[in-house]
């Protein structure tokens, strides 16, 4: 953004255009008590040339996966951004792109929108999605919401092993709507705890939510809890995936029963970003489509016969239903998700299942060198991608430790789960070379001889 201060002139003259005298008008609604009688505590003004200084030195602080060995993972992961992404969506016509309610003017994005829902419904198996939402942990939210309306039922079961940070927003956004959530525990493998959802699940389920690879990275066995959850035609199957690149590898949603498949988008060419902003996918069937959140962008023809592309289903959106809207959330990711159209169409479905591939063997290779050691246990024996659970002695000291010399070895557990004492949840992606794993097992072993 340029550097553009207000000087005394610029200043006049846009209060001479409201009609006011002064800028202290522009407040007269505040009460006077309420206003602040002193300065703000701020610095003195900086030329353009001393700000970028500044900033300079303030980015300093922050630490970047380009500068650490990382292999944190848990719903945000460290993946190579091909250069033409940064490139094409700085395009103006791009950038600036906000909703685009006026077709006429907007064929571009929308074509580029459409192309990105066509994507996401080949890789989910799915026969819809949106243009999608902000990121996963509302599209998790979102889908609950999609059930309630097609069922009527408020209440869901949901895996303890679906992403914490999710389940927290989900509550959140819940909390007002008289929805329960009932979660189902993990079994010692990892993966969804059997006697617990069976014992839950009942004829006042309305959803279950099962997360795939889940937060421990164990692979669920989705055709199982989707032909135990249609056992009532009625009850929603809800998958999500924090990794959606796994999807290049295992059997999509749409073919093991799914009724709506949720997912963030991050891996697909978004960058880390300090943790956002990401991008949502949200996939269903087509029955199903009245009730779904989030834009819709259909192909059509004009007057002339001329291939277009419009928001469609538009009557289920806020700025039409207002407050009978299927979703509050009136915007999308449009950005991130031609980052994506960009990134999915650039690798292809052969790059995408060759990448998937190297994230699985980097992580088997990984996880077999740790256990070699005789240091450090694996957790969970369930089937992983590329993220899997490990056990070692005193792990928070130990991380803290190797964090000091630039490792960032995983993420520590008991911060989500207290029960998962001296567990760490360690990712490996294609960015993890075989001598970064091999020093991760080397420091590791010194750690905690």
């Amino acid at each position: 953004m340029r550097y553009l201060p207000h000087t005394k002139q610029d200043i006049k003259d846009m209060l001479q255009v409201i009609g006011k005298d002064s800028v202290d008008a522009l407040f007269e609604s505040i009460p006077e008590e309420l206003r602040l009688k002193r300065a703000l505590n701020l610095p003195k003004a900086l030329s353009e040339m001393e700000l970028r200084s500044e900033m300079l030195r303030l980015s300093k602080k922050n630490v970047s996966v380009r500068d650490t060995v990382s292999f944190l993972g848990g719903g945000a992961y460290n993946h190579y951004v091909p250069s033409p992404i940064s490139q094409l969506i700085n395009r103006g016509e791009f950038f600036t792109a906000y909703t685009p309610y006026q077709p006429e003017v907007s064929q571009g994005t929308l074509q580029a929108l459409f192309e990105f829902q066509t994507m996401i419904c080949e890789l989910t198996g799915m026969e819809i999605a949106n243009a999608s939402n902000y990121d996963a942990s509302t599209g998790c939210a979102e889908a609950l919401l999609m059930s309630a309306r097609l069922n009527g039922r408020k209440k869901a079961l949901v895996a303890r092993s679906v992403h914490p940070q999710y389940r927290k927003v989900m509550r959140t956004y819940l909390s007002r709507f008289g929805y329960e959530i009932v979660e189902v525990g993990y079994a010692k493998d990892g993966s969804l705890d059997w006697n617990d959802f069976e014992a839950k699940c009942d004829a006042s389920v309305g959803a279950v939510m099962v997360g795939s690879p889940n937060f421990f990275g164990v692979i669920e066995d989705l055709q199982k809890i989707g032909a135990r959850t249609k056992q009532d035609e009625k009850t929603i199957f809800i998958t999500v995936a924090s990794e959606p690149l796994s999807m290049a590898l295992l059997n999509p949603p749409g073919s093991v029963g799914a009724d709506i498949a949720v997912a963030e988008g991050q891996s697909f060419g978004v960058g880390l970003s300090f943790g956002g902003p990401y991008l949502g996918l949200f996939a269903t069937q087509q029955k199903y489509i009245r009730a779904m959140p989030g834009r819709i962008v259909g192909e059509t023809v004009d007057v002339d016969g001329k291939r277009g592309f419009v928001l469609t289903f538009s009557t289920r959106e806020q700025h039409i239903r207002r407050e009978k809207a299927t979703s509050n959330i009136c915007t999308n990711q449009g950005l991130c998700a031609l980052m994506s159209t960009i990134y999915l169409s650039l690798m292809g479905k052969e790059g995408l299942t060759r990448l998937a591939q190297i994230n699985l063997s980097r992580a088997t290779y990984a996880k077999e060198a740790l256990t070699a050691t005789g240091k450090v246990k694996l957790l969970f024996d369930g089937p992983t991608f590329n993220e899997f659970v490990i056990c070692l002695p005193d792990a928070q000291n130990v991380l803290a430790g190797l964090k000091k010399r630039g490792i960032f070895a995983g993420i520590w557990l008991p911060r989500y789960y207290k029960e998962l004492k001296d567990a760490v949840l360690v990712c490996v992606t294609e960015m993890n070379s075989k001598e970064q794993i091999d020093l991760l097992v080397s420091e590791l072993k010194k750690a905690v001889s």
